[in-house]
């Protein structure tokens, strides 16, 4: 399993942005998916984002036009861009990093992102 270490959490105010950053030990050229998802307090974990080995993303309905997930391969990091964050976004976001449609994945720790006034 990667070793997967989340980064750029924060507080922030409605309509704010943030940049979250998922370091990898390891390369991420060749991994099947990096992905985003986030957890809120009492809720269960969701998917936000993903991004395929050959650029292919996915964003949940609630976070489109407003999240951007990128990979930078030569760095072994997965970005999320996140904009226009409404207090409904906050939760502790973790990186996951699979290896096939199969694979259970590996995890982060998470970081946690507060959106409040």
């Amino acid at each position: 399993q990667m070793q997967l270490v989340e980064s750029g959490g924060g507080l922030v105010q409605p309509g704010g942005s943030l940049r979250l950053s998922c370091a990898a030990s390891g390369s991420i050229a060749s991994i099947y998916s990096m992905a985003w998802y986030r957890q809120a307090p009492g809720k269960q974990r969701v998917f936000v984002a993903s991004i395929r080995r050959g650029g292919t993303t996915i964003y949940a309905d609630n976070v489109k036009g407003r999240f951007t997930i990128s990979r930078d391969d030569a760095k072994n990091t997965v970005y999320l861009e996140m904009n226009s964050l409404k207090p409904e976004d906050t939760a502790v976001y973790y990186c996951k990093a699979t290896r096939g449609p199969t694979d259970f994945g590996s995890w982060g720790q998470g970081t946690q992102v507060t959106v409040s006034s």
